[in-house]
């Protein structure tokens, strides 16, 4: 299907101080909020990532979550936005296993694990969303590459989810990936069978 664009769009583009300019490295733009706050992360010359936000005023502010690895595709990458500008996001340590953090507008950091994610690599804990209540949304996978979904209050409160019917093997389990302002949650979950089903998951 074709796409016809109409009207009078304009596209600004903009690179992270410290971009790199091979393959695979380079600025990329995750997520933006109803004030047009951006955040995301950019790739170094030695792959490594780095968090940034974008004012609309054009204003960019890269950072790094303490304990971030600095190894190739290590590092600490923006998730997602709220309208307040706080970031959720996560970091890749030296052992490349997830740690989740969220960076308040004034630049604090807080980090955080879900109970019982895995620290091995590709294991750890990621969040997906944050709502404007500050409740976060995300993913833990345990040692067995379990996936869990888990909720986290602006408080610090993680709460698990697991939808019925979920798998309990390596690559099957309950993801969360999106919640509203009410605090609903949309995600999927693969069965035993390796298949895949959405859920939403009301207050």
């Amino acid at each position: 299907m074709g796409i016809v664009e109409t009207g009078k769009a304009v596209f600004t583009t903009f690179e992270a101080p410290g971009s790199g300019s091979g393959a695979g490295q380079g600025t990329t733009a995750v997520c933006i909020n109803k004030a047009g706050t951006i955040a995301g992360n950019y790739v170094d010359a030695s792959n490594v990532y780095h968090g940034v936000v974008r004012e609309p005023s054009g204003a960019i502010t890269t950072f790094d979550v303490s304990g971030a690895g600095t190894g190739p595709r290590q590092g600490t990458v923006g998730e997602s936005i709220n309208a307040a500008g706080t970031v959720a996001g996560f970091y890749y340590d030296g052992n490349s296993a997830s740690h989740s953090f969220v960076r308040a507008p004034s630049g604090v950091i807080t980090t955080f694990d879900a109970p019982g994610a895995g620290t091995g690599t590709n294991q750890g804990t990621v969040p997906t969303g944050i709502n404007s209540a500050g409740v976060i949304v995300g993913v833990w996978d345990d040692a067995t590459y379990v996936s869990h979904g888990f909720t986290r209050s602006a408080g610090g409160v993680i709460t698990q989810l697991q939808a019925p019917g979920a798998g309990t093997a390596a690559g099957q389990g309950t993801v969360g990936l999106a919640i509203n302002a009410a605090g609903a949650i949309a995600g999927y979950y693969v069965d035993p069978t390796n298949v895949f089903h959405g859920f939403l998951r009301t207050p």
